[in-house]
């Protein structure tokens, strides 16, 4: 529960001013006072005790940003005396509080005066009742895995940073400077705001997960003066880097985000700031309640009225937190350090993402569903699937030289094929070992469109609104037999990001069009396919990736339990260095069952030299 206002006020000398009254019709005064009392005041009303006016701006004072209409019922004289029904109606958060009063009138011989209680705000009210207004704000809906499993929910943290009360104003700039400093944060910002803060003020420089903060805390942060630890909870997936950039996170809004809530959101609520949590924010966020209190002066509270708010509902994704941990890992401990890397793993029976990760050296980048780079030979699943609908068997013989030539370009096998493998070869084989030449060669066999529709069949190449950020990869037609021959190997103008790409092995595996789900218990998108997967098609592909991993470039997974299926890839891009070499991307896709994966390593030698050991350590 958040505290938005609460005044609990004493007796403060103000005046009042009165306006005569003259006249035998108490009604004109009734009305006054309802006109005043929808302005929260009693000015201009003729009242009996003008500290009356004064008593009353001491009680509404908690309500005075609530609107209230009051209208006068009926007006009832007995001699020297009358009673007006007044009919309160109060704005709060979007909610009616509606209810009656009487405000007693009396004739002193020249006028009629209010004689002003507090039950004429409210019924229930007495001498020495005291009024607070609160919101209560709900509890935010978790980020819900696999099986239900909570990821996203409160956790411990511990908000560091200056309490001022608890150092001198002289010393305020020396010790929130320590301060900064041991938490490693901009000293120079943090001084200049504990200076602008109230001279009670806790000035937060840093929020951490209880478990991290005696690893990034210096040990000598207590002898600060001033500086303390305040424990809190957030709402933290289970570890700091778990799918971090597709989850997002929470926290105080921003100037942004109030302005553009329409006064839905204040400033300091808590609500989503990037990923799910702000794109979900009408599900997951908690519409707040807030409460009229009434407190005795025995100090008993009593709700007088109360706004319905309500808790946030659940999210419901597909996650599955023990994979997504694993992938994570293995990309912190089997990628080389300082390289960007990600993994995705979807599940080809019903399309579900098992993990998203985003390697350490990635600064927050969602490479893994957005990412945007050529696959290199992780794409001959596609040409493949465009040869075989031109006839072409996975026995047939092709072509596999060293170099082959289109336009003038100059094409070549990666450094460490097989010298066993070049020469005449079955297109298997071809595939097995990632002939580049052979894909190439085989080219003049494929249309202008058949990439595109082979592409689309396999999930790549068309963008599908999926409810999270996704790059669905590019495969346009090509100008040129020389951009044709680059597309056929993965380079060129072709694209894809991680899902993408395990979105085709999903595809291959499932024997049908994937399209990638984040959210289980939502109707994901229909496949927009020119020329659907077919069965046969997908037996052969399933035969291909085998192969891979049976005499190819994949044979470091043949002892996996289970039908495995692979294709490795290597991607050039950038300037040539000094001695003509590119610098490459490393891929590697698999199945395995009923999982389908895809590495990335934005830096590597190969793909089975470097993506090769994280899908490994990943699949063991």
């Amino acid at each position: 529960m958040r505290l938005v206002a609460l005044s609990f006020l004493l007796g403060l000398p103000l005046t009042a001013c009165s306006l005569a009254s003259a006249g035998d019709d108490p009604g004109p005064v009734a009305e006054r006072l309802a006109a005043a009392l929808s302005e929260h005041s009693l000015d201009g009303v003729p009242l009996a005790a003008d500290s009356d006016a004064d008593r009353l701006a001491e009680l509404v004072a908690p309500l005075d940003d609530l609107p209230v209409e009051v209208e006068v019922g009926e007006v009832t004289e007995d001699g020297d005396t009358a009673t007006a029904t007044l009919r309160w109606t109060w704005q709060v958060d979007g909610a009616e509080w509606r209810y009656r009063t009487q405000a007693r009138l009396v004739n002193d011989g020249d006028r009629w005066e209010v004689d002003w209680k507090p039950s004429t705000l409210e019924p229930s009210l007495r001498s020495g009742h005291r009024l607070g207004l609160f919101t209560d704000a709900g509890r935010r809906g978790r980020i819900l895995g696999q099986g239900g499993e909570p990821l996203v929910v409160p956790r411990p943290v511990l908000r560091y940073g200056l309490d001022k009360t608890a150092v001198r104003p002289r010393r305020v700039a020396d010790s929130a400077r320590r301060i900064a400093e041991s938490l490693d944060i901009d000293p120079a910002g943090y001084v200049e705001q504990a200076k602008a803060a109230g001279a009670k003020a806790f000035v937060e420089a840093i929020v951490l997960r209880a478990e991290d903060a005696a690893e990034t805390v210096d040990p000598s942060y207590g002898d600060i003066p001033g500086a303390v630890a305040l424990e809190d909870e957030m709402p933290l997936a289970p570890t700091r880097g778990f799918a971090a950039a597709l989850l997002g996170r929470v926290g105080p809004a921003t100037a942004e985000i109030v302005e553009a809530s329409d006064g839905r959101v204040e400033a300091g609520d808590q609500v989503g700031l990037s990923g799910l949590q702000a794109r979900y924010e009408s599900v997951l966020g908690a519409v707040p309640g807030v409460r009229v209190v009434a407190a005795g002066p025995d100090d008993v509270r009593r709700t007088l009225f109360r706004s319905r708010g309500h808790n946030g509902r659940d999210l419901q994704v597909s996650l599955d937190a023990d994979l997504q941990m694993k992938a994570e890992s293995v990309l912190a401990e089997a990628a080389p350090e300082g390289v960007r890397s990600a993994l995705v793993a979807i599940r080809p029976s019903d399309g579900q993402v098992l993990a998203a990760a985003n390697g350490p050296a990635n600064d927050g980048v969602d490479i893994a569903t957005t990412g945007q780079y050529a696959p290199g030979s992780t794409f001959k699943v596609v040409t493949a699937l465009a040869l075989l609908r031109q006839g072409l068997r996975p026995e047939q013989v092709l072509e596999c030289p060293d170099t082959i030539t289109v336009d003038g370009r100059q094409f070549e096998n990666y450094d460490d094929y097989p010298a066993d493998r070049v020469g005449k070869v079955s297109f298997a084989t071809a595939f097995a070992n990632s002939c580049n030449t052979a894909m190439i060669g085989a080219r003049e066999l494929l249309g202008e469109a058949d990439l595109r529709d082979a592409a689309e069949a396999l999930g790549l190449g068309r963008d599908y609104d999926v409810g999270f950020p996704a790059y669905f990869g590019q495969v346009p037609p090509p100008e040129g037999e020389t951009e044709l021959a680059a597309d056929t190997i993965g380079q060129g103008t072709v694209l894809a990001s991680p899902l993408a790409m395990a979105t085709v092995a999903a595809s291959v595996r499932a024997g049908r069009t994937v399209v990638p789900t984040l959210f289980p218990e939502a109707d994901g998108p229909e496949p927009k396919v020119r020329r659907p997967l077919t069965a046969e098609e997908a037996e052969l592909l399933r035969g291909l990736m085998r192969a891979v991993v049976t005499e190819g470039s994949g044979r470091f997974l043949a002892d996996l339990p289970g039908e495995v299926g692979a294709k490795t890839g290597t991607a050039e891009y950038g300037e040539p260095d000094a001695s003509g070499h590119l610098a490459t991307h490393a891929w590697m896709i698999a199945t395995r069952d009923d999982l389908a994966v895809a590495v990335f390593l934005e830096d590597g030698s190969s793909g089975s030299g470097t993506a090769g050991p994280v899908l490994e350590a990943f699949l063991r």
